[in-house]
C-alpha cells in the first residue's frame, strides 16, 4: 500500500471515530453522519455561489482595465484622431438603443451610475471612446442579464478596432490578452449563458440574444481576435452550434415556428463568419443525411414517420440554403468541398434519394434538389478558383 492510499484510509477511519464520539445521544451514527453531510454540502453550495460572484466581479474589472489600457495606449501613440469625435454621438445613440431594445428595464439612476463608472475606469482618456452603457437591473429575472457586462465589453472592444486599425492597438491587445485572457474568458462566459438560454428559448424573443450572437460572429471574423478566442472557446462554440441545431429539431410545441425562425437566424448569423461556416454546414448536412436515410427506410416498409421532425427539417433546409448562398459569394469561401465526408455522402445519394422519395415526400425532395444545385455551384466555383494562375 502506497503512502497516499494509507493516509486516505487513516483519514477516513479518524473521521468515522470522531463522528461516533461526538454524536448526540438521541441520534444514531448513521443519522448524525447524514446530518453532517447535509450541513457541509449546504455550506459548500453557499461558498460556491460566493466564489462565482467574486470571479464574475474580477472578470468585469479585468475587462475595464484592458479597455482603459488600450485607450491610454492609443492616445499616447497619437492614434486617436478626429474620427473618434465624429463618431461619438452616433455610436453612443446606437449603443444605448441596442440595450433599450433588448427588453431590459433601465432606470434613470442606473444610467447615471453607468456614466460614473465609465468615467472612472477610462481615467485620463477622452470619454468619447466609451459612451456610457446602461447597466441591467440585478434583481430582474431574465436569463440574459448576467451576460450584459460581457457583451458590453466585447462591443466596446470591437468599436475600438473599428475606430482605428493601427499597429499599436494590435500590439497592445495581443500583449494584454496574453497576460490575462480577458477576451477569451468573456466570450466563454457569454457562450455559456447563451447555451443555457437557447436550450429552452422563450417567445417573444429578446433582441439581446440576437445582438449577442452577432457580436460573437464579428469577434471571430476579426483576424486578430479569432486566434485568441478559438484557443479557449472552440469546444464551447461547437456546443453552442449543436444547441441551436437541436433546439430547432426537437421543438414540438404547436407555436414553435416563430421561435425556430429566430434560432435559425442565429445559426445564419454565426455562419456569416467564414471560420464557423464549414462546421455548421457539416452539422446541418449530417442531420439531413440521417433523416433522408430514415425516410428511405420508412418509405420501403410503408411505416409512419415523425411529422414534427419532418416539419422541423425545413428550418434546417432554410439555414443550409442561406449559408451555401453565402459560400457562393466571392471572397466568402470557407474551404468546404467534396472532400468533406457529409457533403460526399449527400452528393452520392442525392439522385437516388430524390428518385425514391419524390412520390411520398415531394416537398422534401424538392429541397434536396435545391441543396444539390447549390453544392454543385460551390464545387464549380472551387474548381475555377483553383485553376486560375
Amino acid at each position: 500500500m502506497d503512502n497516499q492510499a494509507w493516509y486516505l484510509r487513516t483519514s477516513k477511519l479518524a473521521l468515522a471515530l470522531a463522528i461516533i464520539r461526538s454524536k448526540p445521544a438521541d441520534k444514531s451514527s448513521r443519522e448524525y453522519t447524514e446530518y453532517l453531510a447535509l450541513a457541509v454540502s449546504g455550506q459548500e453550495s453557499r461558498w460556491r455561489s460566493k466564489v462565482e460572484a467574486l470571479e464574475a466581479e474580477v472578470l468585469q474589472l479585468r475587462q475595464k482595465l484592458l479597455l482603459s489600457k488600450i485607450c491610454s495606449g492609443l492616445f499616447k501613440s497619437g492614434d486617436a484622431s478626429s474620427q473618434l469625435q465624429a463618431q461619438e454621438s452616433g455610436s453612443s445613440e446606437s449603443t444605448v438603443m441596442v440595450l433599450e431594445d433588448s427588453g431590459c428595464d433601465l432606470s434613470h439612476e442606473q444610467k447615471n451610475e453607468s456614466s460614473e463608472m465609465s468615467q472612472h475606469f477610462v481615467g485620463s482618456c477622452t470619454p468619447t471612446l466609451f459612451p456610457p452603457l446602461p447597466i441591467v437591473k440585478k434583481h430582474s429575472a431574465t436569463p440574459e442579464n448576467p451576460l450584459s457586462s460581457h457583451m458590453q465589453f466585447l462591443q466596446r472592444l470591437l468599436e475600438l478596432k473599428n475606430w482605428t486599425e493601427s499597429e499599436s492597438l494590435k500590439t497592445d491587445l495581443n500583449h494584454f490578452e496574453n497576460n490575462s485572457s480577458t477576451v477569451s474568458d468573456s466570450v466563454f462566459q457569454l457562450l455559456d449563458g447563451l447555451i443555457t438560454f437557447y436550450r429552452e428559448p422563450k417567445f417573444p424573443f429578446s433582441n439581446f440574444c440576437t445582438e449577442a450572437v452577432d457580436t460573437l460572429a464579428r469577434l471571430i471574423s476579426d483576424c486578430n481576435l479569432s486566434d485568441l478566442i478559438l484557443k479557449k472557446c472552440s469546444k464551447k462554440l461547437e456546443e453552442f452550434e449543436k444547441t441551436l441545431l437541436q433546439t430547432i429539431l426537437r421543438n414540438n410545441h404547436i407555436n414553435r415556428f416563430q421561435v425556430q425562425h429566430y434560432v435559425a437566424q442565429s445559426l445564419v448569423t454565426l455562419g456569416s463568419c467564414n471560420l464557423l461556416r464549414k462546421s455548421i454546414i457539416t452539422q446541418l448536412l449530417s442531420e439531413v443525411n440521417s433523416f433522408t436515410d430514415e425516410l428511405g427506410t420508412i418509405n420501403q416498409v410503408q411505416a409512419s414517420y415523425d411529422v414534427t421532425r419532418y416539419e422541423n427539417m425545413f428550418s434546417v433546409f432554410w439555414v443550409l440554403e442561406q449559408l451555401l448562398q453565402k459560400e457562393n459569394e466571392k471572397g466568402n469561401m470557407s474551404s468546404i468541398g467534396r472532400d468533406d465526408l457529409e457533403i460526399k455522402k449527400f452528393l452520392q445519394k442525392h439522385d437516388e434519394a430524390i428518385f425514391l422519395l419524390s412520390d411520398a415526400f415531394p416537398l422534401f425532395t424538392f429541397y434536396l434538389w435545391r441543396l444539390g444545385i447549390l453544392l454543385d455551384s460551390i464545387e464549380r466555383e472551387t474548381v475555377e478558383s483553383s485553376s486560375l494562375p
